[in-house]
This record gives C-alpha cells, structure tokens and sequence, in this order.
C-alpha cells in the first residue's frame, strides 16, 4: 500500500485529479491519483460544483495523506475589498490540517497567504493567464513554486518556461476546453452577470452563432466550442518534457468520471515507468471507455502541437456524447463503493498490575500506547473476546484488522470504554506516522486572529481628494484613429495615447510625427504575448528608449508584458490596462512600486470600485469603448474560411451574430495569431461622469471605429466633461450602449 505515495517525490509526474464533491474526492484517490485539487465554499472557480464544507474538506486532507497523496484547494477567484477579511478565517482550519497547496488567481489574495500561511505551497492558477518565462519568473520572485500555464501553450512554449525558471508546471491533459484565454473572458459576465472571475460562467461559447464575414454569413454553428482535450497517447512526450504534474479538468463532473479518467491516466503512466523505452500504445478498449467518460463531441490533444485549427472545434454539436451506465456502473463498483484498507496485527495486553497495553502494526511500522493499570475484577472478569471486539473496531478508518492477539489473565478487568480510546490514541498515532513516512504534514499551528486584527493594506491606503483635477486619457488601435485624436489634442488638454504597439511596426513614422509634448505618449502591448512575440517585445523596448522624448511609457495587460519590463529594467511608466485585475486593494499594494497607473476593472460596480483608488498613483475608469468579451489563440476566419494572413480579406470585417441578432466585431491580430472579440455594443458611461469627477482619470477607448464615428465620439464627451451634465449634450453618436456593470456588479 505505502509504496504508492507521492509521485512528485520520486520525480515522477504527478497525476492530479478533480473533485467536486467528496465522493469524486474517494474514487480519485482509490483510483491512484497523486493529488487532488477542489473547492471549499468559498473562492472557487466552480461556484456551481458540490464543492466541500469545512469538516468535508480537513477529513479528506488526512486521507489523502494517509495514503501519500496531496491536496491543493482552489481559491481561484478575483476577491474583492470587502471579501477580503474573510481569507484568513476560510483557510485558517485548512492550514492547520496540513493542507499542501492553494491555486490563486488573485495577486493580492497571493501575496496574503504568503504572508499569514507561510508553509503553504502558492500556485499560480491558469486565470492568471501566465504565457511565457517572464511572467513565470515574475511569480516565482513573489513567491510561487508552481505555475499553471495558459492552456494555449505549445509545449516547445512549456518547455521553456520550466527551463528558464525552474518552477514546478502544471498542465491540462484531459477535459473540456475554454475558447478564450482563462481569465481572460466576460462574455459571460457582461452578457448575464455570471462571471467566470468568478466561478459562475454560463458558457455562451456553447451557444450557436452565425459568422459574418465579407457581406456573407453563414449558416448558424458552434464557432467557440472547443472538442474536448484529450492526451493519453501523448503521455511519453509529455513526461519526458519535463512536464511535473499532469492535470485532469473536471470539478463540476460526476464523481464516476473523476475516478474512471484517474484510473486510465494511471494505468499508462504507470505503463511508461515500467519500461520507458518500449513502444508506447493506447489500447483501442480504453480510448473508447475515454470517450465514453463525458467527451465533448470528439477528442482531440489541445494546443500542445499546434496553434489553433477548425479541427479543434465542435461546429455542428457541443453536446456530451453520453455515458456509458454499464460503464459507470463498473466505476462506481470498483472505486466508489469499496475503500482500500491497511491491514493491521493487534496486540493487546491486559495483565492485572500493570499498565494496559495495546501495539498495532502494519508495514513494517508499529505502535503501542499505554493505558490505566489493570485491575482485578470484583465481579465479571473480561474475556478475550470481549477484548477482540473492541480492538477490531477500526469503522471508518483506512485499517482493517487481520490478526489479533490478546494477552489476558484470567481475572482481569479493564473497562471497554477504555479500551476504546487505547485504540483511538493508537490508531491515531499511526496515522501520524504513516503520514510522516511519506514526507507530509500532519499538523500545523497557527493562532486564529480575529478578521479586525489582519492588516488589510486597505486601511492605509491614500484616498483621492476632491481638489484633485481629472485628465484625459484615449487608447487608439487604428492610425486614423490616432489621427483624429492628435487632432483633438491640438485643442483640448490630453493627458495620455494609449498607442497599440502594432501600429509603430506598420507605420512608424507616421505615428512618430504625430506625437507631441502635449500628451504622454504610451505604447500599449497586446493582450497576449507568447515566445513568438520576443522580437515585437525587442522592437518596442529599443523604440520607447530611442524616443523617449515621445514615448513616455508601456500599457501591460498581462504578467508577461510586466515580467519582460522588469527583467529589462524598463524605466519609464507602466501602465495597467482593466483585463490586469486590481480588485482589491492588496494587489494594488503589490504593483504599486512598479506601476505609474492602473485601469478599474470592468467587473465591479461603483460602490467597489471606490475602495481601490488612490491619491499617489493615477486611476484610470474607462467611459466610452467596446469592451473585449473574449481574447483567443482559436481564430473564427481559420476555422470558418482557412487562414487569411496575407491576404486582400486579412483585415476584413468580422462579426458573430448570436440567437437575439446582435453583432459581436471579431478584431484579427494575425501579427499575433490571436482573436478578440470586442461587445456587441460599446460601454457608454456618459450619465455617470459627474459622480467621478476629480476622482480619476476619465479614458475613452477606440477599438472598431472609423475616423468619422471616432471623431463624433470625441466630440459628444467633450462637450460632456466641459458641460458636466448628460441632459446639456447633443444627441449619443451611438444607437445602442451598456453602461456594463456599473450599477449591479458581479456576484
């Protein structure tokens, strides 16, 4: 039983599996995973799984352990500032129970735990959208050991990252697929409410659209449901990459699918151990029972070799195909309904005048605890059976009797309730010292502090004062766009372009000769950034430096453009763009030394977003643009049409139509292989604007317009802000808008 243990301690990959509930928590370990992940009742990604209770939760940490298997619980969320005081209480228990690590999401619920919960193990989740070393190196500086990548990594990209930083990386074999960038997506959240920051997505990319493209529109498909990942045959490549834990998607499945995959998975790991340098071959029986088990449509291997492709997408039905019941049933018989059991040799001792004794062992380890002197009985002595019986009540414990042998004199007396505990304390010193065997913590201290006593950044945070003026900043994404508003600028006080960065590589000196003194010019890098982009990174970097009386600064929107600025020792302004979440205000604390200026987030609505503002960096609230519901590696034209880079139709209008008939714009990046696909409506705050005035800096964003809609824009919001009433302006240049979450927020 003990040899077993866990796999990451013998430099083997570990296989780590879902669970949702507890049940699926059972069948994962009977099954053979070497680790489980899971949610607790708060901070989860899967708002909608069983997930666990606090009781649930430390019991299963300690089987877990029993059998040297880990557990990593998720907290896995944004958490906002008044959730905040609540992390410590939530994972105190945990802690103490030995938990062995937390998947974050949040960078300032990151560096909290690292604080307070020192000896635990902090793992970046893939909602933090890690896609290369230099984020991955940034994480590790803070204090993570392990990274979960960006599902969208090749894995030439993963071998790098592990390389080039030495952490620990966790990657998906097996699952469902997201067609956006994890963490990346408010389709869901602008559309419903349902946020996937927040464990509550409502999944529209399993929904039918109709693509719009070059006046022509196709029939209605499934442009952005992705087949189901799945990697058995790949397991020898994927091992010998150096890759540390292998990990199985699926918390909100049944726990009859958790087990099933686990025991597959386990089977060929296994396989490849034994004998590493045989022919590696997946047998076509448990191929099938892989696509039996809860598989989208067909499987296919995920983005491991290849960067996108209409063969990764379910067009004509995202359904599940259906389980097999006999299957399930053979499942459920085998990892489900029975438990593995220790089995155990007790030796019991109860000699009148002396100390009652009782000695359990198993593998090789022992142990024997001491009780009350035995005494002579004054009416009915014990009898060995009555002793026996009470030994071999071992209930719901991981052991099993197989011997008992009872030394008794014949008048002896001992209570049963005493012997009852002399098992317990036994049992219970044993289970301490198989855990410790395999290198796992039976226990942890902390002292509990009340929620008032944490130090919450945020009571030390230097509000913005009403004297304080509101600049002026607009992003831009097109030359025309940049155009009209230098134009602006030469009349109206600007404080800042956000310039797309791909813009200075199609036209550089156009660009250049439009900046002036008047404004910061600040070079915005993409939503995404891979290995592929270091040579656009090395071009941006020496063209900031060589006019730096021009170029003021960078807009990050993610870890990785944060990471290569900092490992280049960038000294000009960072800028953080609203997908580089700040919702509270410890990860405000955390970037705050690095950054001249950050962007509100669009999740969180008024109230919250007033807890994050500060006076000593400047605050940035987007009043007018499209708001990216989705940034993706999967293309909608390659998949519909076959790729168009380079070609007359490469920047053609693109829109999904959805079942109501609105409009999503479809942006395709193909310097950087990737889709955003912008609202179908543009956010418009224009009735709020009073309310922040002084407060922060007021920016508007062009993404799809044209010079004529971007000046018209222009022009209604600064009448606006001159005007400071909504009721004075001329008409809205826009027919349709949303004012987003501003008022209702995310749950």
């Amino acid at each position: 039983m003990r040899q077993r243990g866990s796999m990451m301690q013998n430099n083997k990959v570990e296989l780590l599996a879902p669970a949702g509930n507890k049940e699926a928590f059972m069948g994962a370990i009977h099954a053979g995973a070497d680790a489980v992940y899971l949610g607790g009742c708060r901070f989860g990604a899967r708002a909608y799984a069983d997930n666990f209770t606090e009781e649930e939760l430390v019991s299963c940490i300690r089987y877990a352990h029993l059998f040297g298997r880990r557990v990593y619980l998720t907290v896995n969320t944004l958490v906002k500032e008044n959730e905040f005081s609540e992390i410590y209480e939530y994972l105190h228990p945990f802690y103490e129970a030995g938990l062995d690590g937390v998947i974050v999401q949040d960078i300032g619920v990151f560096a909290f735990i690292k604080e307070k919960f020192p000896e635990l193990e902090l793992h970046v989740s893939t909602q933090m959208t890690v896609t290369g070393q230099y984020g991955a190196a940034l994480l590790k500086e803070m204090g993570a050991c392990r990274i979960v990548p960006a599902r969208e990594l090749s894995l030439a990209e993963i071998i790098e990252m592990k390389e080039t930083t030495g952490l620990e990386i966790e990657t998906f074999i097996h699952g469902a697929m997201c067609y956006c960038y994890s963490g990346q997506c408010l389709f869901s959240s602008i559309l419903g409410g349902r946020s996937g920051n927040r464990g509550r997505c409502a999944q529209p990319c399993r929904l039918p659209y109709q693509v719009k493209s070059n006046c022509q529109t196709s029939k209605e498909c499934y442009p952005l449901s992705l087949k189901d990942m799945c990697t058995i045959e790949h397991i020898p490549e994927l091992i010998e990459a150096g890759i540390d834990s292998f990990k199985i998607e699926g918390r909100m499945k049944k726990p009859e699918y958790a087990a099933g995959v686990t025991a597959i998975y386990r089977k060929y790991i296994d396989h490849y151990y034994d004998a590493p340098q045989k022919p590696f071959q997946v047998s076509d029986e448990d191929l099938q029972i892989l696509s039996r088990l809860y598989i989208r449509s067909e499987r296919q291997d995920g983005y491991y070799y290849k960067h996108n492709g209409k063969d990764m997408v379910t067009l004509t039905q995202p359904s599940y195909s259906g389980s097999d019941e006999a299957l399930l049933t053979h499942i459920r018989s085998t990892y489900l309904e029975h438990a593995p059991k220790w089995k155990l040799a007790i030796y019991g001792v109860f000699q009148v005048g002396e100390s009652a004794s009782v000695t359990i062992m198993s593998e090789g380890l022992s142990v024997t605890v001491t009780g009350d002197i035995v005494q002579t009985a004054q009416k009915q002595p014990v009898t060995a059976k009555n002793i026996r019986q009470q030994l071999g009540k071992l209930g719901d414990t991981i052991f099993e009797a197989e011997q008992i042998d009872i030394m008794l004199d014949e008048q002896a007396f001992y209570p049963l309730k005493a012997m009852n505990e002399l098992r317990r304390e036994a049992v219970l010193q044993l289970e301490d010292m198989i855990i410790r065997e395999y290198g796992l913590t039976v226990h942890r201290t902390a002292s509990l502090m009340p929620a008032k006593a944490i130090d919450i950044t945020c009571d030390k945070m230097v509000k913005r004062g009403k004297g304080t003026p509101s600049g002026l900043a607009i992003s831009v994404r097109t030359l025309e766009q940049l155009q009209e508003v230098v134009a602006f600028a030469k009349v109206h006080k600007l404080s800042r372009i956000y310039l797309e960065g791909d813009l200075l590589i199609s036209s550089k000196e156009p660009v250049l000769d439009l900046f002036e003194a008047d404004f910061e010019g600040i070079i915005a890098l993409p939503h995404i950034l891979r290995k592929r982009d270091q040579v656009f990174l090395h071009k941006m970097l020496q063209i900031a430096e060589k006019h730096a009386d021009k170029i003021k600064g960078f807009q990050v929107r993610n870890v990785e453009g944060m990471g290569y600025l900092k490992t280049n020792r960038y000294q000009g302004k960072i800028f953080t763009d609203a997908g580089f979440y700040i919702w509270n205000c410890r990860t405000l604390e955390e970037w705050s030394k690095d950054i001249a200026g950050y962007c509100i987030p669009f999740e969180l609505k008024a109230i919250e977003q007033r807890n994050i503002i500060r006076d000593d960096i400047t605050g940035e609230k987007i009043f007018y643009g499209r708001i990216p519901m989705m940034v993706t590696a999967n293309c909608v034209t390659n998949t519909m049409e076959g790729c168009q880079k380079g070609t007359a139709s490469e920047n053609a209008a693109l829109h999904l139509i959805d079942r109501y008939h609105k409009a999503f714009p479809v942006v395709r990046n193909c310097e950087h292989c990737m889709n955003i696909i912008y609202n179908s409506v543009p956010l418009s705050l224009h009735g709020e604007w009073s309310k922040w005035m002084s407060t922060v800096d007021m920016r508007l964003d062009f993404t799809v317009e044209n010079r004529k809609e971007t000046k018209l824009v222009l022009d209604y919001f600064i009448n606006l802000f001159e005007n400071g009433n909504a009721a004075d302006v001329k008409k809205l240049p826009f027919d349709e808008y949303t004012t987003g979450h501003e008022k209702r927020g995310v749950e």
